[in-house]
C-alpha cells in the first residue's frame, strides 16, 4: 500500500515525511536528500547566519526544498528570510515566537507556510496567521519544544482543525524516529510527520563523529530537558520552552544549578569550555540537542534509507492493522 495522504497530494512528494530543520545540523545535503528519498526537506536556519545559509543552499543542486527559522531569531536578522525566499524554498517554517509579519511576508511571495505548535494555543495562532501546515510538536522531541505529549497533542489539534481550519494540514513531531511513529502519527490523524532526532543520525547530517558515538551508545532515558544550554549560550528562549537533549556530564554538571552558570564570569569561563568541546565534537562536554527517540537509534545510514524504512515499515503496520482481534473483557 502506498502511504498518501492530504499532505503528500499537497506538496506532490512521494512519502509523507519532512525532515525537521534542526539548527547546525540539518543543511543542504540532508534537505536534498530527503527529498530526492521522496520527502521534503527543510534546512535549519537555526540563530541565523547568512554565510552558513548560503553555502548550505548551494549544497541543495536541484532539490526541491524548504527552510525553517526560529521566529524570535529571525526577528533580530530579518533579512535573512529575503535570503531564504530568493531560493523559491518549497516552504518556510516558524517556530517559537510572533509570526507576524513574517508570515505576512512569506504568504504574499505565495510559498506555504509552515508553524509550529507546543499547544493548542499556539495552533490557534497558526491558522489566525494562515498556516498552511501546522506541526503539533510533542515534549518527546529533540532540541527545543513544550512539555505536552505527542500522543495526545495530535489529535486534539486535529480535533480543533477539523472545525476552524479543514484546510490546514498537520504534522506530528516528537518520539518518531521508525514506522510504529509514522503509523501512529496517520492514526491519530496527522497528515504525515516531521522527523528530527532519526536523520540527525544520518550519513548526510552535520553531526559531529563524537556526537554521532554518544547517540548511538544512548538509550530514551539518557535525555533530559534542561536550560543548561541556553544560559551558557546566552540565548535568551520564551517562557515554557526547553530543550530536550543528551544528559551529558556537561549537562549534569550544571541541571538545576542555572542562577550559579548565569554568573556573568562563570558563564564566560564555562560557554568557552562549551564551544571548545562542541567545535572539537567532544560530547560530554558541551551540550547535544536529542529527543527520546534515540533510544531507536541504532545505525547511521543515508537519509534516503532512513527513509524507506520507515515508510515501508508503516505501510506492513497498516495494512495488516485489519488483522487486530481485541480480546474478550
Amino acid at each position: 500500500m502506498a502511504l498518501r495522504t492530504r499532505l503528500t497530494d499537497r506538496f506532490k512528494i512521494e512519502h509523507p515525511i519532512f525532515s525537521a530543520p534542526m539548527g547546525f545540523i540539518a543543511g543542504g545535503r540532508l534537505a536534498a536528500a530527503t527529498s530526492q528519498a521522496g520527502g521534503l526537506g527543510l534546512i535549519g536556519g537555526g540563530y541565523g547566519d547568512a554565510e552558513w545559509l548560503t553555502r548550505e543552499f548551494g549544497e541543495v543542486g536541484n532539490a526541491r526544498v524548504g527552510c525553517g527559522f526560529i521566529t524570535w531569531s529571525l526577528a533580530r536578522r530579518p533579512e535573512l528570510l529575503d535570503l531564504a525566499l530568493a531560493r523559491a524554498p518549497a516552504a518556510l517554517m516558524l517556530s517559537f515566537g510572533a509570526l507576524a509579519p513574517f508570515a505576512q511576508t512569506i504568504k504574499r511571495a505565495g510559498v506555504p507556510l509552515i508553524c509550529q505548535a507546543q499547544t493548542l494555543a499556539h495552533a490557534r495562532e497558526a491558522v489566525a496567521a494562515g498556516a498552511d501546515v501546522i506541526v503539533a510538536q510533542g515534549g518527546e522531541a529533540g532540541g527545543h519544544g513544550g512539555t505536552r505529549a505527542t500522543l495526545t497533542l495530535t489529535p486534539e489539534i486535529v480535533d480543533y482543525l477539523a472545525g476552524a481550519a479543514p484546510d490546514t494540514l498537520l504534522l506530528a513531531a516528537g518520539g518518531i524516529a521508525d514506522g510504529r511513529g509514522l503509523a501512529a502519527a496517520l492514526m491519530l490523524g496527522a497528515d504525515g510527520v516531521l522527523i528530527g532526532s532519526r536523520l540527525m543520525a544520518s550519513a548526510e547530517a552535520l553531526t559531529p563523529p563524537g556526537f554521532l558515538d554518544a547517540i548511538l551508545a544512548a538509550d530514551g532515558d539518557a535525555t533530559v530537558k534542561t536550560k543548561v544550554i541556553d544560559v551558557v549560550r546566552s540565548y535568551d528562549w520564551p517562557s515554557g520552552i526547553s530543550g530536550r537533549a543528551l544528559n551529558t556530564r556537561f549537562v549534569a554538571e550544571w541541571q538545576g544549578r542555572e542562577n550559579a552558570l548565569a554568573e556573568p564570569a562563570t558563564r564566560a569561563a564555562e560557554a568557552e569550555r562549551y564551544w571548545r568541546a562542541f567545535r572539537a565534537g567532544e560530547a560530554e562536554g558541551t551540550g547535544v540537542f536529542m529527543g527520546e527517540a534515540v533510544g531507536l537509534i541504532h545505525d547511521a545510514p543515508p537519509a534516503a534509507r532512513v527513509i524507506a524504512r520507515i515508510v515501508g515499515d508503516a505501510e506492513h503496520l497498516l495494512s495488516n492493522a485489519g488483522g487486530f482481534v481485541a480480546a474478550p473483557i
